[in-house]
């Protein structure tokens, strides 16, 4: 059993190198590019022209983001065997492995975010521009 139990231990191993691939690539691009990309939806515009072409550029965005926490997402569920073994050759792995787990999701978490503010925002200038327009509607009506 304990023959089997390395056995499986180092196939793990060289199964966690081959993911490890995916794992860097993602991981780079959540660096270099996507947190940089997340950083520039802070500060939304203030008009609502501004905030449509905001949008715009982050749903483009988006679509690749998602893509990559997809894929870093696949690539967590092959490890997921990793929670049944606990030796000391293993542990230095299953480190690496919660690295980029927390990474992916905290990634994966703000760019949630970020899509529900810039929607709520769009909506919140659009309903703005809505009663504004209303209001001068009534206010001519009222000079007629």
């Amino acid at each position: 059993m304990l023959s089997n139990k390395r056995i499986q231990e180092l196939e793990l191993v060289m199964e966690f190198e081959n993911v490890e691939e995916c794992f860097k690539e993602v991981s780079s691009w959540i660096e270099n590019v996507g947190r940089k990309r997340l950083k520039e939806t802070i500060n939304l515009d203030d008009s609502l022209e501004m905030l449509l072409q905001a949008q715009k550029r982050f749903r483009e965005f988006d679509l690749i983001a998602s893509e990559y926490c997809r894929r870093g997402q696949e690539a967590l569920k092959k490890m997921d065997r990793w929670e049944d073994f606990s030796s000391v050759d293993v542990r230095s792995y299953r480190v690496k492995l919660q690295t980029y787990k927390d990474q992916l999701e905290e990634f994966c978490a703000q760019l949630d975010e970020n899509r529900h503010r810039i929607c709520e925002t769009v909506r919140l200038y659009e309903f703005f521009d809505k009663v504004r327009q209303g209001i001068c509607c009534m206010e001519e009506g009222v000079k007629s």
